[in-house]
């Protein structure tokens, strides 16, 4: 019996002696008037790396959301429009605040929020929109905040998965009202857990600093006296101190995403019934999960493609299932793209470390799968 081949991971972060020295002196020292030292520095360095004027780090993306949802107000009766397909962390924080969250469909082709969707479904009663880059992907942003315009409605990025993305040289997260961040173990930059709030209004900017603080204001002078019930979401400083190494690695962090990214267009261009991860002249993608979806003529399916990952034992992500076809929503099939194209999709293995061969592996999977589905393809030769 053949011995099984080592298991690809579908992604799991880069740590170096950098990350572990930083992490350690944040746990021997970072305590009394260092507590915040390496917090400081890394909400500092974010700042500048992005472009904007503020940023606040938190425990989680989705905190970072609750919060800035719950700065501009948004509550019981009002409605947030975002993407059908999203991660909940999405749509939680606009549940948790009482309002509305009002799912809309997507596009084909970059499988982000559909502008003309947005618009079609702007009430009275809408207060933000939301626009997740998935994947990486980018949402065109220039619709979206014309759109913001003309309507005075506040855009929200959700950057979860974009750091490294930008938009005809604007930083994915720096160009809505408010920008958040996961720094999710899975992400490209990683603190464990943890996320972060930008913004260059300065409002804005007080308004949550002092939520994130339990509702104290900075400029209050008595100790231990909140303005208002705020919230806890902060940031460890030891978490921090894996940021900040993280941080100076950037370049080379969402460089080697992209090239992972590069390699498997190169290795899967012979077929045109496979798609890979968008990328529009003047923007770049951040290519934090690749995902191949495949053209519904030749019939591979979600099931069938974590079938194969599974049996040559590679860690495969399915793409995410509409939001409304969870149970806590009403579902609505007429977004029809955000329901199709899970059907035939899978997220392909980018963990910062993998080799050409073991990028070989994940491919030639897919490779076969059409193969098996059709003869009409060529099939490349194997690579040496």
């Amino acid at each position: 019996m053949s011995e099984k081949p080592a298991r690809i991971s579908y992604t799991r972060p880069s740590i170096t002696e950098r990350e572990v020295a930083y992490a350690t002196d944040a746990a021997a020292n970072g305590w009394g008037e260092r507590c915040y030292d390496y917090i400081n520095r890394f909400e500092d360095g974010f700042r500048a790396y992005l472009g904007v004027d503020h940023a606040i780090a938190t425990s989680s993306c989705t905190g970072a959301m609750h919060m800035g949802l719950a700065a501009l107000g948004i509550g019981s009766g009002d409605e947030v429009i975002l993407a059908d397909t999203n991660w909940i962390a999405t749509a939680a924080p606009i549940a948790h605040l009482g309002a509305t969250p009002v799912f809309v469909d997507i596009l084909p082709d970059s499988w982000c929020i559909d502008p003309a969707e947005v618009e079609r479904h702007i009430t009275p009663k809408t207060k933000a929109i939301i626009a997740t880059h998935i994947y990486g992907n980018l949402c065109d942003m220039d619709r979206l905040l014309e759109i913001s315009r003309r309507h005075g409605i506040a855009i929200v990025e959700d950057a979860a998965e974009a750091i490294g993305s930008s938009w005809h040289g604007r930083r994915a997260g720096s160009m809505g009202l408010f920008g958040t961040f996961s720094f999710h173990g899975t992400k490209t930059l990683t603190t464990g857990e943890g996320g972060m709030f930008v913004t260059s209004d300065a409002a804005l900017f007080e308004k949550v600093l002092t939520l994130s603080n339990h509702g104290r204001a900075r400029n209050q002078k008595k100790q231990f006296w909140p303005d208002e019930v705020g919230f806890k979401y902060k940031m460890s400083n030891i978490q921090a101190a894996l940021g900040c190494a993280q941080l100076e690695r950037i370049k080379d962090l969402t460089t080697r995403k992209r090239e992972i990214l590069a390699t498997y267009a190169e290795k899967l261009k012979a077929y045109q019934s496979i798609s890979l991860n968008p990328q529009r002249a003047g923007t770049v993608n951040g290519a934090w999960m690749p995902t191949a979806v495949f053209d519904p003529a030749i019939g591979i399916s979600r099931e069938m493609l974590q079938q194969a990952f599974s049996a040559a034992n590679i860690d495969a992500r399915v793409f995410f299932h509409p939001l409304t076809s969870l149970p806590m929503f009403t579902e609505r099939r007429e977004n029809r793209h955000a329901y199709d194209i899970p059907e035939r999709a899978i997220n392909l293995p980018s963990y910062h470390d993998m080799t050409e061969d073991e990028i070989d592996r994940v491919a030639r999977i897919v490779i076969d799968l059409v193969h098996s589905r059709t003869a009409a393809e060529p099939r490349p030769a194997k690579s040496a």
